[in-house]
């Protein structure tokens, strides 16, 4: 099926699908993640608690 340019324009599709939410929680977990374990760096650099 072929559709000429004006049909191309008048296709509406949704922004909020459940792989875009999906790919949003993700980057939020690895935000969290990532600033656990900066923030356990951190805090084992200061207490001088290495391994």
């Amino acid at each position: 099926m072929n559709l000429n340019e004006t049909e191309l324009f008048c296709i509406k599709g949704g922004a909020i699908t459940s792989t875009f939410l999906n790919s949003v929680a993700r980057v939020i977990t690895t935000i969290l993640d990532l600033g656990r374990t900066v923030g356990s760096s951190i805090r084992r650099i200061y207490s001088k608690n290495y391994c």
